[in-house]
């Protein structure tokens, strides 16, 4: 399928995109010739083949959710400056007005 400036110069407007004469005729050299491919890949016979959504067979890799002490409530408080009822205590940051 070979593809006129006219179109080139469509599909340009639609994108938003200003091309000069000779990229004009440029893409549409190159876009024609993409269209040629894509017209050979529709005439290959495809009946007998399983669609996929990817080329390779994957597995999914999340591992399962596991409850676990991930470290000692008593070690965190060693680090922190104070400490409120098993929580973090902070300087306050927010000041209001009045």
């Amino acid at each position: 399928m070979k593809l006129a400036r006219d179109e080139v110069r469509h599909v340009a407007t639609l994108a938003r995109l200003e091309l000069s004469p000779e990229e004009e005729e440029l893409f549409a050299a190159q876009l024609s010739d993409i269209l040629e491919y894509i017209n050979q890949l529709n005439e290959l016979d495809t009946d007998s083949i399983e669609p996929t959504s990817h080329a390779v067979d994957l597995m999914n890799v999340f591992r399962e959710d596991e409850i676990s002490q991930k470290f000692d409530p008593g070690i965190w408080k060693l680090n922190a400056p104070s400490e409120d009822h098993g929580h973090f205590r902070v300087p306050k940051i927010i000041e209001s007005e009045g």
